[in-house]
């Protein structure tokens, strides 16, 4: 194949589409009923997720809004969240009983997606945080900013450029910025899923900050680049409470603390029943760092880090973690080689052997996780600079390959439409456009605003796609 020159990868830019996620089977898990829809001026109730509610400055900004069926109108925390496809009712829905629980006021944007710049994520913010600011009643000292992927990005974002933020979660990627902005005024939670292609970097980031008096933990769950499980949610909400007991802005609550130590110090037994000494050790010094300065108990968990961190089991366990994290690097470099020279029989192949040795449920299976996402979004990557750049014939190569790599990710369908509208296809074009929303494809200012799909001489029935949008 021929070599191709790129300016840039893009594999860790600002906001990753390819790696987005699905919201289809995130948006089933809640009753429809349990969401109504309000105008600019409609008293805002209580128990009852709200979407869309319009920015009363900015009528054609909107955010989903669920706020605790039992908060008396009393001052609340209130959880921004992010999506990277401006679904912000996605985890409004998701993390609804978390908010019950928590008492906490949540606001999804539906706005903040890939594609925007700073500047949009500006405007959308400051829309956003003045119409809930002046509509519900929010607890000034407690206003927190969650995002995944490229919304992740967003969150930490607009934390390092607005001081009145406590604390950012960052599910599925990190921000560089933060790595150079010294000591934060607010905490940083990472959330990654052990099959995450972004793992890796958020790890980093969680180290570069043990050098700094920032506030952070890092929390691990057993899954891909997706929005966190709700149980991996609670224990970061756990910590912005342990923040917010830290700061006295709010009493300490023993029992709370008592039942956080005692289901963690279950986890960590549980763990070292079955020989996983670095789970073990991970829920020590995330237990540690997050009841650091709330209670003397904190010394169990540092006492027990220390005693795992001694053991040859452990110390075996984490070098054969090193050297799988050293594999996964050298891996990537031959890929990154191959980006330029490998041949459709050469990637068929490593696409098929890194699916395979995904699918195994040992550590080795998750670092082949995080290779099939990276393959994603690199081949995301390039197909976007060669389509931009109207190099057909290499971005088929490149598409085809994308659509191999991750055959559910319906970036791979759009863009194999518009392909095929370039080569007159209108047929293959439409199949692809359907294959898209199927997917959960549903921007439809995008689609419209298509030049391909707007004002080509193959004409595609834009009316039909979007009618089986969700």
């Amino acid at each position: 194949m021929k070599a191709i020159h790129f300016t840039a990868l893009l594999l860790l830019s600002f906001y990753a589409i390819a790696c987005g996620g699905s919201s289809n089977s995130e948006n089933a898990n809640i009753d429809s009923s349990l969401i109504v829809k309000t105008s600019l001026n409609l008293t805002f109730q209580r128990g009852k997720i709200i979407n869309p509610v319009f920015c009363q400055s900015d009528p054609t900004k909107s955010y989903a809004l669920y706020i605790p069926a039992d908060s008396n109108n009393q001052p609340l925390p209130v959880v921004y969240f992010f999506d990277p496809h401006g679904d912000g009712l996605l985890p409004v829905k998701k993390y609804k009983a978390l908010a019950d629980s928590f008492h906490f006021i949540l606001a999804g944007s539906n706005d903040s997606k890939n594609g925007n710049d700073w500047n949009d994520a500006e405007s959308i913010w400051s829309a956003l945080n003045e119409d809930v600011q002046k509509r519900v009643n929010v607890n000034p000292d407690r206003v927190y900013l969650c995002g995944f992927s490229g919304g992740a990005k967003v969150a930490t974002f607009i934390a390092l450029h607005h001081p009145g933020i406590s604390g950012v979660i960052a599910n599925g990627a990190g921000l560089e910025d933060i790595t150079t902005a010294g000591n934060l005024n607010f905490s940083f939670t990472a959330i990654a899923g052990n099959g995450d292609m972004n793992m890796t970097d958020l790890v980093s980031i969680d180290k570069i900050l043990d050098k700094t008096l920032t506030r952070h933990r890092i929390i691990f769950f057993n899954g891909i680049h997706e929005w966190a499980p709700e149980t991996t949610m609670n224990t970061a909400f756990e910590g912005l409470q342990f923040d917010a007991m830290r700061k006295n802005i709010i009493p300490r609550d023993k029992t709370f603390i008592d039942k956080f130590i005692s289901k963690n110090q279950k986890i960590i037994a549980d763990n070292e029943t079955k020989n996983d000494f670095l789970k073990a050790e991970e829920i020590c010094k995330l237990a540690a760092g997050m009841l650091d300065g709330v209670t003397d108990k904190v010394g169990w968990f540092l006492k027990k880090e220390n005693s795992i961190t001694h053991t040859t089991a452990y110390q075996k366990q984490d070098q054969e973690r090193q050297n799988l994290l050293q594999k996964e690097e050298n891996i990537k470099a031959g890929f990154q080689q191959k980006f330029q020279t490998g041949d459709d029989n050469y990637w068929e192949k490593t696409i098929a052997d890194v699916k395979v040795k995904a699918a195994a449920k040992t550590p080795e299976g998750s670092m082949y996780q995080r290779l099939q996402a990276y393959l994603s979004l690199a081949f995301y990557s390039i197909s976007n600079q060669l389509i931009n750049q109207n190099q057909n014939k290499e971005a088929e190569h490149f598409v085809s390959l994308y659509k191999k790599a991750d055959p559910t990710n319906s970036e791979a369908w759009y863009f194999s439409a518009i392909l095929n509208v370039r080569d007159n296809n209108a047929k293959d074009a439409t199949d692809d456009l359907l294959k898209a929303v199927s997917l959960g494809f549903n921007d439809k200012k995008r689609l419209e605003q298509q030049p391909e799909f707007s004002n080509s001489n193959i004409k595609i029935d834009l009316s039909e796609i979007e009618r089986k949008m969700k």
